[in-house]
């Protein structure tokens, strides 16, 4: 018996009889603070913990809080981080929490994943799952789509 994808199970999740039962909700967001504070600095990389806020608009509107692990190579770029994000606000009207995780598995072309953790949602977003995609632009600012279900 072979194990199931993550991709097939997040389609499984938020498709219900053919019906796709997932709602889109997107705008941006600004870094407001951005503290590292770097851990370990030794041949090949340095280690830093980074804790940053950032405050979203457009269908998430509140703000969060990231606690970050990140991994800089020997010239100082980014090469992987994992975090976790708290969001709380409001998700199309809807007030609560939840936590996001990140993992970022390096820099050389692997892909960003960012998923909503199941069983963080607080109030009117108990139940949330879906998965979380930052989009970068040339300058500089950030916005994102959140696909998303409420059970």
């Amino acid at each position: 018996m072979s194990v199931p994808s993550a991709r097939l199970l997040r389609d499984y999740a938020i498709t219900v009889r053919g019906r796709d039962m997932s709602t889109k909700a997107g705008g941006t967001f600004d870094v407001t603070s951005f503290e590292p504070e770097v851990l370990d600095e030794g041949p090949g990389a340095a280690l830093a913990r980074v804790r940053l806020t950032k405050t979203f608009q457009g269908g998430l509107a509140g703000i969060s809080t990231v606690n970050m692990l990140s991994v800089a190579d020997i010239e100082g770029s980014p090469a992987a981080y994992v975090a976790v994000e708290r969001f709380t606000g409001e998700l199309d009207g809807r007030k609560g929490s939840f936590v996001l995780q990140h993992s970022a598995p390096g820099s050389h072309g692997e892909q960003l994943a960012i998923r909503v953790v199941p069983g963080t949602g607080s109030d009117d977003l108990t139940g949330i799952v879906g998965a979380f995609e930052i989009i970068q632009s040339d300058d500089g600012s950030h916005s994102y789509v959140l696909e998303y279900t409420l059970a």
